[in-house]
């Protein structure tokens, strides 16, 4: 707690030094400007409503989820390890994870619960594998999970994988979430740092995909009855295109669909996903490329989705939930955002089907991953070798 309470005093400092003369957050809102510059000022995190516990330590953690009904969760380290976390315990490996490409970007990615994981035991994971000539893509495969005081995973099986494999270790996305009755599996799939497959069919790349859970495709997907010199089965899978780097996904309590990506430089943008959308890259985008040249901005195209709310200067999404209860006040029907090289937590407050920007609290450190236990308190895995994972106790 004496390093927490020091990151609070110090996050503090620099945020004041840097937002002197600024207007408040509350009162941009008000205005609209906050959301329409894509500014978000960031709030000291000795004012945010909630203290920060640290709870654990893990060698570069991605992703986790709680297990229903227990103090356990499972957390992805980057490198290739499961972990079984139990709260006043120990940390356990998991046996039985599959083999994974580690560097860059790629590695041990996601990991959620099967809808029937009370009767089934069945996890989803993603991560990366090489191909021939140098080339990776992301798998989406499930398991079982047996647990005790040697958990593991049994009967591994592969039921997704990008295409095609590509060269480079960037982008990979690779987010799972189920639809909220249970009988659909989106993955999000990142452009690999290439552009142009984010508009092509014939490509899973740029896309989020929509299957059922043991992988095939469902026969109402929007683009099912793809030939195969369409793309075929690729093409298929296809929910809605023209993503770039998809790090997080999140349906809401009304069943909506919501993914985050990173803009190029600057336009990182949270999008409500719908069935056949383009949402334009590398087409449109409120970002720019890294090499100066402009890319036009997403009211020159009409004819693309536009994202509901965009950041510039970026705040480099990552994990991101849906926050449906009460143990902070004002939080209800909201997304709660990790912010990678804007080092926070971003909450939006979803109405029907806009989102407004509300809260961003500087952490002082990269925000990996946020969820949320069953009993509506939230935590988050922070970034890197030396991450942690940290609830947020709520204030008084």
């Amino acid at each position: 707690m004496k390093m927490i309470a020091a990151l609070a005093l110090s996050t503090a400092a620099v945020v004041a030094a840097c937002s002197a003369g600024s207007p408040s957050t509350a009162a941009q809102n008000a205005t609209g400007g906050i959301d329409a510059s894509g500014a978000h000022p960031a709030t000291p995190l000795a004012d945010a409503p909630f203290t920060v516990q640290e709870v654990a330590s893990f060698d570069e953690p991605w992703a986790m989820t709680f297990l229903p009904g227990t103090r356990l969760a499972l957390v992805t380290e980057k490198a290739g390890k499961l972990k079984l976390w139990q709260e006043g315990g120990a940390v356990l490996d998991v046996a039985g994870v599959p083999a994974v490409a580690y560097g860059g970007q790629g590695g041990f990615g996601d990991v959620v619960l099967a809808p029937d994981f009370a009767t089934s035991g069945m996890v989803y994971l993603s991560w990366v594998e090489a191909g021939d000539g140098g080339t990776f893509g992301a798998v989406v495969g499930r398991a079982r999970l047996e647990q005790g005081d040697a958990p593991k995973l049994t009967g591994l099986q592969t039921v997704w994988k990008q295409h095609p494999k590509v060269s480079g270790r960037g982008h990979f996305s690779h987010r799972i979430a189920f639809s909220p009755d249970g009988k659909y599996l989106f993955i999000g799939s990142g452009e690999r740092q290439k552009f142009d497959p984010a508009q092509d069919m014939k490509a899973n790349l740029g896309k989020v995909l929509r299957l059922n859970p043991d992988g095939s495709v469902p026969a109402d997907n929007p683009f099912a009855g793809a030939k195969a010199s369409e793309g075929g089965g690729v093409t298929a899978q296809i929910w809605s295109l023209g993503h770039r780097n998809i790090l997080g996904l999140a349906f809401d309590g009304t069943g909506q669909l919501w993914n985050q990506e990173m803009g190029p430089k600057g336009g990182d943008e949270v999008n409500l996903v719908a069935a056949k959308a383009n949402y334009g890259y590398p087409i449109v985008s409120n970002g720019d490329h890294y090499d100066g040249r402009d890319i036009p901005d997403h009211p020159t195209r009409p004819e693309f989705a536009a994202p509901k709310l965009w950041w510039n200067p970026a705040v480099s999404p990552a994990g991101l939930a849906w926050y449906g209860g009460d143990l902070y006040p004002g939080w209800k029907n909201s997304l709660l955002m990790g912010a990678l090289s804007g080092e926070g937590l971003v909450r939006m407050s979803i109405n029907g089907d806009s989102l407004s920007k509300a809260d961003r609290w500087d952490f002082g450190t990269r925000i990996r991953e946020v969820e949320v236990r069953e009993d509506g308190s939230v935590w988050l895995l922070t970034d890197g070798e030396t991450g942690k994972l940290v609830k947020l106790v709520p204030k008084g």
